[in-house]
């Protein structure tokens, strides 16, 4: 249903910015102070896109249906460097696509995809807040590896 392409360069350095404002603005949302999520972005993109390119190990791709691009997804090895594993970092499908079924057509791609990379499994995080990709990623298999929590006190 849904093939997957690397984004162009040109592509990478549109989608790069507001990535980076949406994972700050995500860990801000799960509860980080936003001097902490502005850190923990900057460093993280530092490491995973080095002078705004991606490092090795670390593929975003257009999610391409009838030729159409219709979301993106991230794949890279996890900071735990688990030779098995491949994170997926980011998998957005654009809004008026959404509600269609790309988002699953898109994880079963990434599965097929880690497979031909000789993975043998899938990881990813997803912030408490975000029940709609919860909910899909419960219904494909995925299981719990770890919950954090936090408490405001105020």
């Amino acid at each position: 249903m849904v093939k997957l392409e690397s984004k162009t360069s040109q592509e990478l350095s549109l989608w790069m910015p507001s990535k980076k404002e949406e994972y700050i603005a995500e860990r801000i949302k799960a509860g980080e102070s936003p001097d902490v999520a502005n850190r923990m972005s900057d460093a993280q993109f530092a490491e995973l896109f080095p002078d705004g390119n991606p490092a090795e190990g670390q593929y975003v791709m257009n999610v391409i249906t009838d030729e159409a691009i219709v979301g993106t997804l991230w794949m890279g090895r996890p900071f735990s460097r688990d030779g098995d594993t491949w994170f997926i970092f980011d998998i957005e499908i654009s809004k008026d696509a959404r509600g269609r079924g790309f988002g699953r057509a898109a994880m079963e791609a990434a599965e097929e995809w880690t497979r031909e990379h000789g993975g043998t499994r899938v990881a990813l995080n997803v912030f408490g807040p975000n029940l709609t990709a919860r909910s899909l990623y419960d219904s494909l298999g995925y299981e719990v590896l770890a919950t954090s929590m936090f408490k405001d006190l105020k």
